[in-house]
C-alpha cells in the first residue's frame, strides 16, 4: 500500500542500467573515465576563465556557466552510477532522489539556455562587430545569465514538486538515477499531470532554443557566404553546431522514449540518457575552450 510504504521506508532503489548487469564494471570503467574527463576539462576552463583577468568578455562568461552547468550535471548522476556499478550501494534517499532530480533536469535546462546564448553571441560578433560591445555589455551578459538560471529554476521545481507528494507502490527506479519519469512509473496514482507537463516544457524549452540557435548560425552563414571568412566561421560554427546536436538530438529521443515506453529497450533507454549528460559535458571544453586561441594560451599559462 502506499501509506504502508511511504511509512515503512524513505528510500529508492536504483538499478543501474537494467538488463546489462553483467557488463557493471566496464560501463563503470567507461562512466569513471567521462566523469574524470569532465571535471578536468570544465576544472580547466573555470580555472582559467577565474584567473585571467583579460578573459572577461561575454563569450568567456558564457564558457563559464556552460563548464558550471556541465560539471553540475555529471556530478548529480555519474558518482551515484559508479556506486551502483562498482559497489552495489544502489539505495538513494528519498529527498536525495528528488535533489537530483532537480539538479539533474534544471542544470540540462540552463545548458539549452547558455548554448542559444552563445549562438547569439556568436551572431552579433559575426554579423555586427562594431555594436558588439554595446549589444553585449557585461551588464547584459549577466543579466542573461541571472536569466538562464531563473528559468531553469522556475520551469523545473515544478517538475519536480509534482512528484514529492504522490504516494509510491514501488521503490524499485528502472534507471541509473532519479529520472523523472522513470520515479513517476512507480507512483500509485496517475501521473498524468507531471508528465504532460515534462513532455510540454520541455518541448517548449527545447523547441524555442533549437529554433533560435538556427536562425542565429542561418544569418551567419548568410552573411559569411561568398567572403574570404566563411572557412573560419564554418569551421568554428560547426564544431559549435556539432555539439549542439549531441547535446539536444539524445536528450528529446530520451525524453520521447521515456514517455512512450514501448518504443525501444530498457537498456537502450538508460544508455541514451547517460549519454545524454556526459558525452557533452566531456566534449564541450574542447570544443569551446581549447579551439580558442585565447583560452589555449592563458591554460598553457597556468600550466
Amino acid at each position: 500500500a502506499p501509506d504502508s510504504f511511504n511509512r515503512s521506508s524513505s528510500s529508492f532503489i536504483l538499478l543501474g542500467v537494467p538488463g546489462l548487469e553483467a557488463f557493471s564494471t566496464c560501463l563503470g570503467i567507461l562512466f569513471c573515465s567521462a566523469y574524470v574527463l569532465a571535471m578536468v576539462g570544465n576544472g580547466a576552463v573555470l580555472l582559467v576563465l577565474g584567473l585571467d583577468r583579460a578573459l572577461q568578455a561575454p563569450s568567456h562568461r558564457f564558457l563559464a556557466m556552460l563548464a558550471a552547468a556541465d560539471a553540475l550535471m555529471v556530478t548529480s548522476v555519474l558518482p551515484k552510477l559508479l556506486s551502483v556499478l562498482w559497489l552495489g550501494s544502489a539505495e538513494i534517499g528519498h529527498v536525495a532522489c528528488f535533489v537530483q532530480m532537480f539538479l539533474v533536469h534544471s542544470s540540462t535546462a540552463a545548458e539549452s539556455g547558455v548554448l542559444l546564448a552563445m549562438a547569439v553571441d556568436r551572431y552579433v560578433a559575426i554579423c555586427h562587430p562594431l555594436r558588439y560591445h554595446t549589444v553585449l555589455s557585461g551588464r547584459a551578459a549577466s543579466r542573461v545569465g541571472l536569466a538562464i538560471v531563473l528559468r531553469a529554476v522556475l520551469c523545473m521545481a515544478p517538475l519536480t514538486g509534482l512528484l514529492t507528494s504522490l504516494p509510491y507502490c514501488s521503490r524499485l527506479v528502472p534507471h541509473s538515477y532519479c529520472e523523472h519519469m522513470a520515479v513517476a512509473g512507480l507512483a500509485c496514482a496517475g501521473p498524468a499531470t507531471s508528465g504532460l507537463y515534462s513532455v510540454a516544457v520541455s518541448s517548449l524549452l527545447v523547441g524555442t532554443d533549437v529554433a533560435f540557435i538556427a536562425v542565429s548560425y542561418g544569418l551567419i552563414l548568410r552573411a559569411v557566404l561568398g567572403k574570404e571568412a566563411l572557412r573560419k566561421a564554418l569551421s568554428t560554427c560547426g564544431c559549435h553546431l556539432c555539439v549542439v546536436l549531441l547535446f539536444y538530438v539524445p536528450g528529446m529521443v530520451s525524453i520521447y522514449c521515456q514517455r512512450f515506453p514501448g518504443a525501444v529497450s530498457v537498456p537502450t533507454r538508460v544508455l541514451l540518457a547517460d549519454l545524454y549528460l556526459s558525452l557533452p559535458a566531456v566534449l564541450n571544453p574542447l570544443v569551446y575552450s581549447v579551439r580558442s586561441r585565447q583560452i589555449r594560451r592563458a591554460l598553457l599559462t597556468a600550466l
